[in-house]
């Protein structure tokens, strides 16, 4: 299977990408990963989007696109891969299709993980973060030990105002990408509400659907 799984923050994906990667046995593909991979392997292409991020600046897409390219070559992914961060917007949705139409590929679908921002702002303004140990808490899911200890932080991005932004941002730029595959009858919406393990079901169902 090949497939493209998208979502506002806070909607799951990283977790998703990891469970349904591994039950289908494809390689978790994120833009994260292959930066980290480039950079720290010193190629031409991890070298230019270096300097780019050292500059404080957006890699541009030029350089992602062909990142992503070369990582779908990769044997590991002849078999099938789960994008997850890639597409952002439906320019390197439209290079996606070419990439993979070059390969003699197509993608099979598109999983949108579909939670309402109120929610989103539930789930990520309770994290709390301890200064000691790095360890991320949520004020309501799984509670430190002392909710009121000076040892809990929380995250700038993770204030309700930040997150308004951020929900803002991807409607505005990677939420497009959604009627994009809509229109070509490769979108699935998910219920992201509830238990992992009940999310993750919603996912294979589908998937299992689409294989039939």
């Amino acid at each position: 299977m090949r497939l493209v799984l998208v979502g506002p923050p806070g909607a799951g994906k990283g977790t998703q990408a990891e469970i349904v990667a591994g039950e289908l046995g494809v390689p978790k593909i994120s833009t994260g990963d292959i930066f980290r991979a480039n950079v720290s392997g010193g190629t031409q292409l991890g070298l230019e989007a270096k300097r780019y991020m050292d500059a404080g600046d957006l890699v541009p897409d030029e350089v992602t696109n062909k990142m992503v390219a070369e990582r779908l070559a990769a044997e590991d992914a002849a078999g099938g891969f789960l994008l997850d961060g890639y597409p952002r917007n439906t320019e390197q949705a439209e290079v996606l299709d070419r990439m993979l139409e070059a390969q003699g590929r197509a993608l099979d679908l598109a999983l949108e993980l579909t939670v309402d921002d109120d929610e989103v702002v539930r789930r990520l303004s309770g994290r709390r973060v301890s200064k000691s140990t790095g360890k991320v808490y949520h004020l309501e899911f799984d509670p430190p030990p002392d909710p009121d200890s000076d040892d809990l932080y929380q995250r700038s991005d993770d204030q309700p105002e930040t997150i308004k932004n951020r929900l803002k941002v991807y409607a505005e730029q990677t939420a497009p990408i959604v009627g994009y595959y809509a229109e070509r009858g490769k979108l699935v919406r998910i219920d992201a509400v509830g238990g992992v393990d009940a999310v993750t079901e919603r996912a294979m169902s589908a998937i299992r659907a689409d294989a039939e």
